[in-house]
């Protein structure tokens, strides 16, 4: 099969960066820089991610709300015009279809889903419309969408911004501004752990503004980073990943993101997941550090310190800023008491670890609440 490019393909490749095959795309996995370098950058300045192999969808229509609202885990109908939020699709028995981020646009709403899902999801949306009153439109391919993310992340957009206001712009958020001349749709969003904003434009300007932000944030330490960087960073604060933390035979109760799920409504899955969180799952996700040295890789066996197979590793390495070797993964329900001691077969090998707390890093948002 033929790997799509972003129209940011050759620019990348000007830059040195690195490409690999991610979700049928044709990604920077890093720069010159390094993984490790990347990441850094947006812990303590700005980091520059091109993520437009992440699929947008718009829903409209008289009934978008009633509708959207039956589709996903999140009471929608709570969202006020300009807000955002995290939420899931799940199948009828509980199964997670894709974690998605939702943006209320009027009566409307955009709806960002992940590169690997976005047929999957269009088909699964235009399979529920049958009775509302809604418009389900992938544009994905005329959208463009950058990930601008780090504590320097408020700086740099302010020196685009018309009235230099990024910072009158609250957590989970949306504006629709100009940047230089390119119309754009700015959320306080991201995938990292720190403050930060992702950016939807016009396709047609993805160079331009790529190039603009970098000479914006330039004295301010700004960087392009690529996959690895966003896979350590999204690791350390333990935001999920589709294809390692949740896929179609997890549920989110036992992913632990409960919170996501509104039982006060009516929606697709919503008797499974009652049943689940009634009953408790059978299994649920853990964080844990390695006591003995190892680095845990996705799909490696959680033993008991008896030697018994008791869950798998959905990510594991050393996480750059607490440094340390650290993983998380399923493990039966028995297990997952904090200090609880586990192992992990790692080449044939059973290595002590033991069940610790996440996330493994605060995030910016949580910080800024204490």
């Amino acid at each position: 099969m033929e790997l799509k490019r972003t129209k940011l393909y050759d620019t990348h490749v000007a830059l040195s960066g690195r490409m690999v095959e991610f979700a049928g795309w044709e990604l920077p996995v890093q720069y010159p820089t390094g993984p490790t370098v990347e990441h850094e950058a947006v812990r303590t300045a700005a980091g520059l991610f091109d993520i437009d192999h992440m699929g947008q969808f718009m829903v409209i229509g008289e009934e978008a709300t009633p509708f959207l609202n039956h589709m996903v885990t999140w009471d929608v109908s709570n969202m006020k015009d300009g807000e955002a939020h995290y939420s899931l699709l799940c199948y009828e028995d509980g199964g997670i279809v894709d974690d998605i981020f939702i943006y209320r646009r009027g009566d409307g709403y955009m709806v960002v889903v992940n590169a690997s899902n976005r047929d999957k999801d269009f088909k699964w949306f235009s399979l529920h419309t049958g009775g509302y009153n809604v418009t389900v439109t992938d544009v994905s391919d005329e959208t463009y969408m950058l990930a601008l993310q780090g504590p320097k992340a408020e700086t740099v957009l302010n020196k685009l911004l018309p009235n230099h206001d990024a910072a009158t712009m609250a957590f989970h958020t949306s504006r629709s501004t100009s940047l230089n001349g390119i119309p754009t749709l700015i959320g306080r969003t991201g995938y990292t752990g720190e403050d930060g904003f992702e950016l939807f434009f016009s396709a047609d300007e993805a160079v331009r503004m790529w190039n603009m932000l970098l000479e914006a944030g330039k004295e301010d330490g700004l960087i392009p980073c690529g996959l690895a960087a966003r896979d350590s960073l999204r690791f350390e604060p333990c935001l999920p990943l589709y294809g390692d933390e949740i896929f179609s035979e997890i549920d989110p109760i036992s992913a632990r993101l409960g919170f996501f799920v509104s039982f006060e409504k009516d929606f697709i899955a919503k008797n499974a997941l009652l049943k689940i969180k009634l009953e408790g799952p059978t299994q649920k996700l853990i964080g844990f550090e390695m006591v003995e040295r190892g680095v845990p890789r996705h799909g490696y066996a959680i033993l008991s310190p008896a030697g018994e197979k008791i869950g798998f590793v959905t990510t594991g390495m050393k996480a750059p800023t607490a440094g340390k070797f650290v993983g998380l993964g399923y493990v039966q329900s028995s297990y997952t008491k904090y200090g609880t001691e586990i192992a992990i077969e790692i080449r044939g090998k059973a290595k002590k670890a033991v069940v610790r707390k996440r996330p493994f890093y605060i995030p910016a948002y949580r910080r800024a609440k204490k």
